[in-house]
Order: structure tokens, then sequence, then C-alpha cells
């Protein structure tokens, strides 16, 4: 038996399961993922939706340093332009 990361259901069965079989949580429903003997962890497709939400968070980081260099690159122009 193992335990649901989700909701710590402690008779998740997973007796006649290889690694990498999914099956579903029977309290919370959650699709869980054997790593190991009588160890679970959540599918990829909750992974998944994970890493879209952490991909979106690193575009929105690299706008903004592409927003900086276009600053300093304009702040540079600007000090060019008083020296002549």
């Amino acid at each position: 038996m193992a335990t649901c990361p989700e909701c710590e259901y402690d008779e998740v069965n997973t007796e006649d399961m290889e690694e990498g079989d999914t099956l579903s949580c029977p309290e919370c429903g959650k699709t869980l993922v054997v790593t190991g003997a009588d160890e679970v962890d959540f599918a990829d497709e909750d992974d998944d939706a994970l890493d879209e939400d952490e991909d979106d968070e690193e575009e929105e980081e690299e706008e903004d340093d592409d927003d900086l260099e276009d600053d300093e690159d304009d702040d540079a122009e600007e000090e060019e332009d008083l020296d002549e």
C-alpha cells in the first residue's frame, strides 16, 4: 500500500502494479503514477500544468530583461546625443 501525496490517503493499492503504471487515488481522485515499491507520485499530466506555469513565468522574466536592456540602450544613445 502507498500513500497519496495529495490527500495522505494511506491505502492506495499498488500490489499488482509496476513502476510507471498510473492509477487514481480512491479518496481524492488525483491521477498518480507508481514510482517504486509502495510509492506513488503525481502523474505527468499534473506536472505538465506546473511546467506550463513555470514556462510562463520564465517568458515574463525574459521579456522584463529585454525591456531593461532596451532601456539601457536608449540611455546610452541619449548620452551620445548629449556629447555631440
